[in-house]
């Protein structure tokens, strides 16, 4: 090392002259120490040096599927590793100023992302994920499929609903469909977790307005009424499809990338 920089796993300060080791593909730096502890998700850095501050999902997935941006798995495996024991997981608010400043950060980083194992407060980390799926120019549940999904969800029987929902997640573009598969498989081990208190029910309360949204960028008040009790059945039912449903995305090796 000739300049001192933060190592990319624990956070501390790499000395002058002291050996180290660099991904050759996202240039993530760490100390030799910590090498076990390396985020098992690597892309390429992009060829711009940092992210767009807002754009749709696509502008941030990597170039290879499944197309899940590394902010969304970093959040979800440090979630996972450490969270899944902590009460009202996603419902708890984080400190409002380090949310910002860490999205911010992981935003400037464009891809080779900051250790957040050095965030103490996991609800912080929680924060960071709503806020970046909140700040996309488009929720998840694309404009033109909103209504889909809403209409899916509005079906009484039970296995024609699962069926219409499978089909109009099939129809979201490729980045779309690999997060949100990501998040559903990540969302019900939460709601798995009974330290967490957070059931389907909770989750698709607090993601519903932020998976799901509205059907343009402006609603009216009248939409925002009516679209909120609908988008979290919309999530609730989501959630309510097999694991392998959404596995068939994302791949059994995406699955292993965050600890069980």
């Amino acid at each position: 090392v000739i300049r001192p920089e933060p190592c990319g796993v624990c956070g501390s300060r790499i000395r002058f002259g002291k050996t180290a080791i660099k991904c050759c593909q996202c240039q993530l730096l760490l100390h030799t120490k910590c090498q076990e502890q390396c985020p098992s998700l690597c892309t390429p850095r992009p060829h711009h040096h940092a992210w767009p501050r807002e754009g749709v999902l696509a502008d941030f997935a990597p170039s290879t599927p499944p197309l899940v941006p590394t902010l969304v798995v970093q959040c979800v495996t440090e979630v996972e590793t450490r969270g899944l024991t902590e009460t009202g997981l996603y419902r708890v608010p984080g400190t409002e100023q380090l949310v910002r400043e860490w999205k911010r950060k992981l935003l400037r980083a464009g891809g080779a992302l900051p250790a957040l194992s050095s965030v103490t407060d996991i609800h912080v980390v929680c924060g960071v994920l709503k806020d970046f799926l909140r700040g996309l120019k488009e929720p998840l549940v694309t404009f033109s499929l909103h209504s889909a999904f809403l209409r899916a969800a509005d079906i009484p029987d039970d296995a024609a609903r699962d069926t219409a929902l499978r089909h109009v997640v099939s129809k979201l573009p490729p980045a779309n469909r690999d997060t949100l598969a990501f998040l559903m498989l990540h969302l019900l081990r939460v709601s798995h977790s009974p330290d967490c208190k957070m059931d389907v029910l909770n989750l698709s309360r607090v993601f519903g307005p932020t998976l799901v949204g509205h059907s343009s960028a402006n609603p009216t008040p009248l939409a925002i009424m009516e679209d909120t009790p609908r988008q979290c059945k919309v999530v609730a039912h989501l959630l309510s499809l097999p694991p392998n449903f959404w596995r068939g995305f994302v791949g059994t090796e995406q699955e292993n990338l965050v600890p069980m």
